[in-house]
């Protein structure tokens, strides 16, 4: 049985409940009391895909401010001439490129065999999402009025931001998981 969860955003969410469903062993994840630490496991790869997904956001909001700068006219000359809209789309390069970075390092690292990879997608979705979030306030700003008008796209973005904060550990659960393994990491002897 499924039942549609309703969010701000149009993420496909839904609770699902098995009755009488038999699972044979040798279909099983892990061994008994496995459970929690490969739920864990599985936040390595959806933290860093929610880190992806906010960088995508961002790249579009970025793209859609730097659009938007270029043509729209006022005081004599177009918005992106002005200093303080190219300090902001600027930061909003740097916070792009930075989420980018770490996104890619916690999947490159995935990749290249580490069998856990929980801090590296713990900063990867905790940046991700939080400069996101700061790129596509500053879009809904740069575009003024339009910004918040339903069906221009950096409006459809802001609501969509949102939710990415919350999904698979909000910001502050990140900020333990990451000072977690930081402090294991030092009492264990291996750097941070």
């Amino acid at each position: 049985m499924t039942e549609r969860i309703e969010v701000i955003a149009p993420h496909p969410l839904a609770t699902l409940r098995f009755d009488g469903c038999r699972i044979p062993v040798e279909n099983r994840i892990g061994g008994p009391g496995d459970g929690f630490r490969v739920a864990m496991a599985t936040l390595d790869i959806f933290r860093s895909t929610v880190g992806a997904a906010a960088l995508g956001f961002a790249r579009r909001a970025l793209h859609e401010t730097v659009a938007h700068a270029a043509r729209r006219r006022l005081f004599g000359g177009a918005l992106g001439d002005l200093q303080l809209s190219q300090a902001a789309i600027a930061d909003s390069a740097a916070e792009v490129d930075a989420a980018a970075l770490l996104v890619y390092r916690a999947a490159w690292t995935k990749d290249m065999g580490a069998p856990r990879v929980t801090r590296e997608a713990a900063l990867a979705k905790l940046v991700a999402t939080e400069n996101a979030q700061r790129v596509i306030d500053r879009a809904v700003q740069i575009h003024g009025g339009l910004g918040v008008t339903k069906g221009v796209k950096v409006e459809e973005l802001y609501r969509e931001i949102r939710a990415l904060r919350i999904y698979e550990g909000a910001t502050e659960v990140q900020k333990v998981v990451i000072a977690r393994d930081l402090l294991k990491a030092h009492a264990a002897g291996t750097g941070g």
